[in-house]
């Protein structure tokens, strides 16, 4: 029985030059600014509540991703309830009633309400380049119970940065 012996075929890549190198540098690069991002939850106050006659307290969370070290506030519009202001929030009637509910939104449970005036009511941070987790607490008072109707505002969160 014969054996063939085939003799492997040089690669094209394994070329060997001998006459010389020479070399040129460049230059990887990226600027990061300042920058921040924003994400909220919905806050529920319930979907059966019933008579107002006592302090209804829930809360929700918001997100804050900033650049590391670049300082940041967050911001808590009136909301779009009719007449609201960030001092005297209100969620109107979806339905025809013109009635309202009055809530607060809070920086601490039950304390330091949260509004929109950079450095007076506003929650204040440092960017650590990671999503910060930032509660909003919030509150119904005891009041006087409107007709049933499901009852809203949306609010904007703004992050100033």
């Amino acid at each position: 029985m014969a054996t063939t012996l085939l003799a492997a075929a040089p690669m094209a890549d394994a070329v060997t030059y001998s006459n010389g190198s020479k070399t040129a540098n460049f230059d990887v690069t990226l600027k990061i600014i300042a920058d921040c991002t924003i994400a909220t939850q919905p806050l529920d106050f319930g979907q059966s509540q019933g008579v107002l006659a006592n302090t209804v307290n829930v809360n929700t969370t918001l997100s804050v991703t900033c650049t590391n070290t670049t300082p940041y506030n967050v911001g808590l519009n009136a909301g779009t309830g009719t007449g609201s202001t960030t001092a005297a929030r209100v969620m109107s009637g979806t339905g025809a009633n013109t009635s309202t509910v009055a809530y607060n939104l809070f920086q601490a449970a039950g304390a330091t309400n949260w509004g929109n005036t950079q450095g007076t009511d506003t929650r204040s941070g440092t960017g650590s380049g990671t999503a910060q987790t930032l509660t909003v607490y919030g509150a119904i008072p005891a009041q006087a119970t409107p007709q049933p109707d499901t009852y809203k505002s949306t609010i904007t969160a703004t992050v100033y940065f």
